[in-house]
Formats: C-alpha cells, structure tokens, sequence
C-alpha cells in the first residue's frame, strides 16, 4: 500500500492549487438554505457539484425532495446521490455532507468577504462555508480526481449523498435516506461523514459519540393584554414572575440538572469509558480561550470533557414576548415563552425525559400557586448516537490518521447532535464513523469562518488513505 498512497500524497500536493480554486468556486455559491430568496442560490451549488462529479466519471442523480414543508411555493433542493465504482469484489463505502450554509452577510462583522475564498499570509482560508461543510465534501471529489491522475486505482466503491438543507433541519432527508437504504444504498459495508471538527487545533480525531438534543417551550399567560406596571404593578398576577421562578429551578449554578430522576436514566460510566479521556489532547487553557474567561464549571480536564460529551446538561435559551430591546420600557408582557434544551446521552430515552419534564414544570408551576396558566410543549427532539470504536470502520481511520499526520486520533465524543448520523446507522444498520477535517478555532455557523489549508489539503489525503485502509481491514464488526 505504501507506494500507492506515497503516489497519492504526492498527486495531491501537485494539485493543491487546483483544490484550493475549486473550493473557491463553491464558496462562491451563496447557497443559504434558511434564506427563501437564495434557494435558487442552493439548487446552483447543488448543479455545481453535479456537474464536477459528472466530469469525474461518477454516476450521478439529482433527486428531488419535492415542496418544503410550511412553504409549498418552495421546492427542496435536491439531494446529489453519486456511485464511482461498481467493483463487486471491493467494499462500498457511503460518504455524507451538505452543501448549504448558514447565512452570512459583511455588517454581521465579517473582515473578508463571507463568499469570496480569502487566504492570507498563514494559509487561513476565510469563506462561508469553507469548514462546513464545503471544504469536506469537495475532499471527496479531491481524492477520486488525485487518484485519477496519479494512475492509483480507487480502492473502494464510493457511495455519495450530499443535501442542501442541512443548515435548515435536513427536511425530508430521512423519509428520503430510509427509502433508499436498500436501493441506492444497499451495497454500503459502512458510513463515514466528515462534518464536525477536531477537538483542538493540532491532533485529529475519530468521533464516535453525539448528545441528543430535546427542545422545550414553557408558555405561561394570565392577562388579556400586555400592562402598564405603573397602574397594574401589584394588582396582577405577572406572567414572566412565574416563567423566571419556573426556568431558574430547572438547573443550578454548577450545571447541575434539578428534574428529579432525569440523571437515573443516564448510563453508568465504565472504567474502560473512563480511561479513553486520561490521554485526551485538551487542556483547561484550551477551553477558557474558547470562553473568552475563566469561568469553566470545573477545574480538571477529565470531568470537562464528560460534562460535555458523555454527561446531560440543560441549558436555558431565551424569553419569547419579553421586552429586550435597549432603554426601560415598563411593560407587564400578558404571554411569554421560555425556551430551553436538554442535551441527551446514553440511555435517556425521548418519551422518558419528556415524562420527567412534563412533570416536574407542571408540579413547579402549580406549587406558585399562581392563577396564570402554564403549558409546557416539546418543540423538536433527536436522539444520541454512539458506536464502537473498536469497530474496523475506526480501526482503518485511524491508521490512516497515523500515516498522514503522524500520530494517533485522540477517540473522542461531541456535545452537539448531528441527527443524520443516527439516521443512516438505523436506516442502513450499518457502522457510522465521523472522521473531521477541520479545527476547533474554524468558527462555523460563526463570522470569520476558515478552513486551514494545511487541514484542507492534509485532510484530502487522510480521506483517500482511509479508503485505502478500509479496503484492507480485517472487517471485525467491534
């Protein structure tokens, strides 16, 4: 294996340039799903990508998604679906990204322009879009074209499904991924999604576990309209008074969850478990610079880490139909909403936490003894995911994370959700491995977004040295 992929490495540095200008092409497409009047900015990002993979001799199909839901004057962008190879005695891997992006204007604070590729002096390369999840999923692409010129055969049979909704609840993407699980899908061996991040910014890493996410409004209302507190102060029983008694019971200072059996559903930490943080590349300093201040919760690395990733947390979000904006307004708001969130982990099951939920706000509210009235409501949930390490599609990457960046991944799990990870597990019952290309400091969903090009074309060669390394590990399932 080692002369073939000395000759891809060495194909990809020749064609770095190239790489970098098709990626700069793509960042160009302003394709912003949540943004009405650009979805024919998406369904050109999406052509765009068709016609490269065309150009690369893949089999391609634009599947429509049909309207969107709420706006049935919009159709969905459509999802690319591609094969290169049809090799039967290779394995088929199923690779997954988007090619939307959050929105991103230049008085947001931005100091390039969002859809102009700008690299500077250090090879930071700012761009919307650039780390998510552009940048990755022209990776793929990279990979199969280098392969070409450089006379390597591609090891493996490539499955592709890349969407441009992501950035907007991926709607329709699963009724879609569940019908073609045993179709277009059918011959995947197992999944790799490259759209999260390394933990830091100098050692790579394999994920192999996301929080689930359940999302909860508490609405309370009382008067018919909103009040003066001037002439109705004291007299009126006050709606956000009780949403503030309400919320602030919820969680404590130290961001421990107050529902009462919530932390009995979670799932014991092992010792095996416990010793995979010990050689984790984090440290305190790492976190307090992404705060911007000290005020971490705890003092060590190891219980960080697990309340970020393998422990609940609940996080309190915002009061809708509150005066917020500046100056001193003296209004008694007649409804408001308060919205929060639980981070969910192994083994807490959605209807259970919503059952704890349910009941602990609606014996908090009743304990008030208020004459308002409370409603609680579970706005959107998804699940937790965690696979095995130990599993050969992670045994392949991260050899191949050894051979291209010359050390071992740290093995890590991540506090946010990405639901089609899930998704694709259960559709296909197939292992699912994220494998990131880019860095903790890439600031997606943020200004200044940037993909490193060191990261962008180092991680071109970690996707096709994974392919290499899949087609030839022994295919153990844990």
């Amino acid at each position: 294996m080692a002369p073939q992929l000395d000759a891809y490495f060495n194909q990809v540095d020749s064609m770095a340039e190239s790489f970098i200008d098709r990626l700069a092409k793509a960042v160009a497409i302003p394709s912003v799903s949540a943004d009405d009047d650009k979805r024919g900015e998406v369904v050109r990002m999406g052509k765009f990508l068709e016609s490269e993979l065309k150009a690369l001799g893949a089999h391609v199909e634009a599947r429509p998604l049909g309207k969107q839901p709420g706006k049935e004057h919009l159709d969905l962008p459509p999802v690319i679906v591609a094969r290169y190879g049809e090799d039967k005695n290779k394995r088929t891997i199923l690779v997954y990204g988007h090619y939307d992006v959050q929105p991103a204007l230049m008085e947001d604070g931005w100091a390039t322009e969002p859809f102009k590729l700008t690299v500077d002096d250090k090879g930071r390369m700012y761009g919307r879009g650039s780390t998510d999840d552009k940048g990755p999923v022209l990776g793929w692409l990279n990979a199969i074209e280098a392969h070409q010129k450089a006379g390597v055969d591609f090891p493996v049979n490539l499955l592709m499904c890349f969407e441009g909704m992501e950035e907007y609840g991926s709607e329709g993407l699963d009724d879609f991924i569940n019908a073609e699980a045993k179709k277009f899908f059918k011959d995947a061996d197992a999944v790799c999604i490259s759209d999260n991040y390394w933990l830091g910014t100098e050692k790579p890493c394999l994920t192999y576990g996301l929080r689930g996410c359940n999302y909860y409004s508490i609405e309370i209302s009382g008067p018919g309209q909103d009040l003066h507190s001037g002439v109705f102060g004291g007299t009126a029983q006050e709606p956000m008074t009780d949403l503030v008694r309400v919320m602030g019971s919820l969680v404590d200072t130290h961001g421990r969850i107050q529902i009462p059996g919530l932390m009995d559903l979670v799932a014991p930490l092992t010792d095996e478990e416990k010793e995979l943080y010990k050689g984790i590349a984090f440290t305190m300093d790492n976190l307090y610079e992404s705060l911007g201040s000290q005020t971490g919760i705890y003092d060590d690395k190891e219980r960080t880490l697990m309340a970020r990733w393998r422990f609940p947390s609940l996080s309190l979000h915002g009061i809708e139909g509150a005066f917020s904006a500046p100056g001193a307004k003296t209004v008694i708001p007649a409804k408001v909403i308060g919205k929060f969130s639980i981070r969910t982990v192994p083994n807490m099951e959605i209807a259970d936490v919503n059952k704890l939920v349910f009941d602990y706000v609606n014996k908090t509210f009743a304990a008030l003894g208020s004459k308002n009235t409370c409603k609680v409501i579970e706005q959107h949930s998804g699940k937790w995911w965690v696979a095995s390490p130990k599993h050969w599609n992670f045994t392949a990457a991260a050899k191949a994370v050894e051979k291209v960046w010359k050390v071992q991944p740290d093995l890590t799990r991540e506090g946010g959700s990405i639901p089609v990870t899930l998704t694709f597990e259960q559709a296909t019952g197939k292992n699912v491995l994220l494998l990131p290309m880019g860095s903790s400091t890439d600031a997606a969903h943020s200004i200044n977004e940037k993909l490193d090009r060191r990261n962008y074309i180092e991680g071109i060669k970690l996707l096709g040295a994974y392919l290499h390394y899949v087609a030839e590990e022994p295919m153990k399932e844990s």
